[in-house]
């Protein structure tokens, strides 16, 4: 037996759940195919997915990749599973193909240090995916702190004569490593090395790839090691962190399509080359995010940060947008798409509301039949697309079918406090917990002025510490009325304030 929450009039309430019998499919990158979903220990799921690199705000596509993976996480919890959720934080190490760090481009742009950087941004990326209703990982390891074992494994791929060092850098030896390629499906001659930085002399194959760097004189980010000082390669980060705190193999890797390769696919042959194990054993890759048919660019001038975004659109429809369409596919951003999804959100919160509304003044009795056995048609149906590789669209298709069938009802007769309870319920646990659309909040007139006078005086007292130079305590209130829902917006006219749900 699990518990389970309920959301009953303005509150939750725990109830007994039986663990649902799983038929899981998931589409494997690694094989190609559709696979029955087993997890190597029966009723836990171990899954990692890559993080992102804080050196700027996140943007609509990061929004994309983890909705879509903390759906997926949100299902397999409702189904029962016990999930241990990893996501990283990358603040070191990730090159652009110039040979740039992200972090030390950003802290020049900024004129921050890198880890004053990677303080910020990590903040504004909670911040986001809060505001999307995106769950916190279990553990959201940085990469800067795993050098150590980072430094371990590089070893470890040395005595195995499949890396070797030259001028202070360590390079993984892709020729030495027949299975390359397996999760991209490209043969090693076409593994070349300026997919993410340029040809260096140094390496003996162009398709060689960076485990350690070493530093050069004005490389801020730097830590010794027993090849002199540097710091990792990007893909090491991933495998060494996995593998920590998930072990090896683990059940789920996941991440967006574009890592593939060559991030994923080095990340593959850094685990498997050290010790003969397999890595992960099922591979998931969420699609891209375009602007109105083109990949969103600052150069294409379509680049939309998520707080951009958030301040047009509710966040909630954002998400809905994004599981509007299955994770696997592309998803293009236009607002004739955004404007589709906000009135089909309505359409289902408008049911949400009108089944709370009736069921606080209706009469008890005994459950519709009818209602009843809509709803557990509808619950086989979403359970039933789930399974059918997180399918998501089908699943909202049928949510649709259902809102129309009951408006009917709701239209024809009056029904008990059972019958509309029932109905509720199924909408709070399916939208609620496993798409994560937040319940619509109703509050009365009161409730409303009390609301609005005590955010008055939080900003009255924010005010007076920011006059006070009190910064930090200025940000916990900001943070702390965000994180209720209530978004404050300074300007040259004062503070404004707004409910974001």
């Amino acid at each position: 037996m699990l518990f389970a929450s309920l959301w009953v009039g303005n509150s939750f309430i725990l109830v007994f759940k039986e663990v649902i019998q799983m038929a899981l499919t998931i589409y494997n990158s690694l094989t190609r195919q559709k696979e029955l979903f087993t997890p190597i220990h029966p009723g836990r799921v171990t899954m990692y997915v890559c993080g992102p690199t804080v050196y700027n705000d996140s943007h609509l596509g990061h929004g994309k990749t983890y909705v879509n993976f903390d759906t997926m996480v949100r299902y397999m919890r409702y189904l029962g599973y016990q999930v241990l959720y990893v996501q990283n934080i990358t603040d070191v190490g990730h090159m652009l193909d110039t040979g740039e760090d992200r972090m030390l481009k950003g802290s020049q742009r900024e004129h921050m240090q890198p880890m004053q950087l990677a303080e910020l941004y990590t903040r504004h990326y909670l911040r986001d995916m809060d505001r999307l209703n995106v769950s916190r990982p279990d553990i959201q390891p940085h990469a800067s702190g795993h050098i150590p074992e980072m430094i371990t494994w590089i070893q470890k791929l040395l005595d195995a004569g499949i890396a070797y060092e030259v001028n202070g850098s360590v390079y993984f030896s892709v020729p030495q490593y027949k299975p390359y390629g397996k999760l991209a499906g490209r043969r090693i001659s076409e593994a070349q090395s300026g997919t993410r930085i340029d040809v260096l002399e140094e390496k003996r194959d162009p398709a060689d790839f960076a485990l350690w760097k070493k530093a050069s004189p004005e490389h801020i980010l730097r830590w010794p090691s027993p090849w002199g000082e540097g710091f990792p390669g990007w893909h090491i980060e991933c495998t060494v962190m996995s593998i920590k705190y998930l072990g090896q193999p683990f059940d789920i890797h996941g991440g967006g399509v574009e890592n593939k390769f060559p991030h994923h696919e080095c990340e593959i042959a850094q685990a498997e080359a050290a010790t003969g194990i397999p890595f992960a054993n099922y591979w998931i890759h969420n699609g891209m995010l375009m602007i109105r048919g083109e990949e969103m660019h600052k150069s294409l001038g379509n680049y939309v940060t998520l707080a951009q975004a958030f301040e047009h659109w509710d966040p909630m429809v954002i998400r809905f947008f994004i599981l509007l369409s299955h994770y696997r596919g592309p998803i293009d951003f236009t607002e004739e798409a955004i404007e589709a999804a906000t009135k089909g959100l309505q359409r289902l919160t408008n049911l949400w509301q009108e089944l709370n509304r009736r069921a606080s003044n209706a009469a008890e009795g005994e459950l519709s039949s009818q209602v009843k056995g809509l709803v557990d048609h509808t619950s086989r149906s979403v359970n039933e697309s789930m399974d059918d590789d997180f399918n998501t669209p089908e699943a909202i298709a049928a949510l649709f079918d259902m809102t129309r069938e009951m408006n009917g009802i709701l239209a024809g007769e009056s029904l008990s406090r059972a019958s509309l309870v029932y109905a509720r319920d199924f909408l709070v646990r399916f939208v609620g917990d496993v798409l994560g659309i937040t319940p619509p909040q109703e509050t009365k007139q009161g409730d409303s002025d009390n609301t609005a006078g005590l955010v008055e005086l939080l900003i009255e007292s924010r005010n007076k510490l920011r006059q006070a130079k009190q910064w930090a305590l200025a940000d916990n209130i900001r943070d702390g009325l965000l994180a209720l829902g209530i978004e404050l917006r300074d300007g040259s006219d004062g503070t404004s304030w707004k409910c974001l749900h």
